[in-house]
């Protein structure tokens, strides 16, 4: 394990804005390096997405743009401490991938801090890792978790051991902060 912690951070094009740029920095406010990772290495379109009124269905309007720092292909897991699964329309044609499948597998298999909001649930559901487990996501997304073994639990924080999850970018106050709290326990574990 290299000396200054890294996670990363799972992104396509379409991922959600604020799903993927809150925990980016809030990793850097405590000491963690994110790495942007996704199916290629280059920059990625974001999104903001929103349920308005009078609306039924989701509105997007385009957000930032992210580069990633690595694609799927180049991770070697065991570099880094956790990871994390942005919302966004990108889990929908980015789960297919098989170094992200292999990858998602690796870190739940291996007990190290996960965590997922929105529609990033449906990364692990197709990686067949939340059969038995607790988890937040937006609800158009339970039946996602649920059709793959998973517990749908409508809460803005849902911990259940090693996996911390939200629901949407609405409740990046609330899952963030004891994400990371169990990234910086793992760290004085390793020391």
């Amino acid at each position: 394990m290299p000396s200054q912690p890294k996670v990363l951070i799972v992104i396509g094009d379409a991922s959600e804005t604020l799903d993927t740029l809150y925990p980016f920095y809030r990793l850097q406010e405590a000491g963690i390096t994110p790495v942007v990772i996704a199916p290629e290495k280059r920059t990625y379109q974001m999104v903001m997405h929103e349920v308005r009124p009078g609306w039924t269905i989701t509105k997007e309007w385009e957000g930032y743009q992210l580069k990633a720092d690595l694609a799927f292909s180049e991770v070697n897991p065991e570099d880094y401490l956790g990871i994390f699964f942005s919302g966004g329309r990108a889990p929908e044609y980015i789960r297919e991938d098989l170094d992200l499948i292999r990858l998602t597998q690796w870190f739940f298999d291996n007990d190290k801090p996960i965590a997922s909001v929105c529609h990033g649930v449906e990364i692990p559901a197709r990686a067949n890792r939340v059969k038995g487990r607790r988890m937040a996501t937006v609800p158009k997304c339970q039946f996602d978790l649920e059709v793959c073994g998973g517990i749908y639990v409508n809460e803005p924080c849902v911990i259940d051991r090693n996996l911390v999850s939200g629901r949407t970018f609405h409740d990046n106050g609330h899952y963030v902060g004891p994400w990371i709290k169990m990234l910086e326990e793992s760290i004085t574990t390793l020391k």
